[in-house]
């Protein structure tokens, strides 16, 4: 687990927002493209985030066709 402080969770969240609506992907699509549940893209999303694993950070860049570092800026 990559464990962020809130701010960081946020700003995660938005980074992942962003990139999403960019590549002009609904929450349910870019699951379904990284493998992981909708609901929890929903979570990371949300104003109340949750701790997020290394390897989903990893599978939502690529889904999202980025590099990894980008959504932890």
């Amino acid at each position: 687990m990559v464990y962020m402080s809130k701010s960081m969770a946020l700003q995660f969240g938005a980074n992942l927002r962003k990139y999403r609506k960019l590549m002009k992907l609904t929450q349910q699509r870019l699951a379904e493209l990284a493998e992981i549940e909708y609901k929890y893209i929903q979570r990371l999303e949300g104003k109340k985030p949750t701790a997020v694993r290394i390897d989903t950070v990893a599978r939502l860049a690529k889904a999202l066709k980025i590099p990894a570092f980008k959504l932890l800026q």
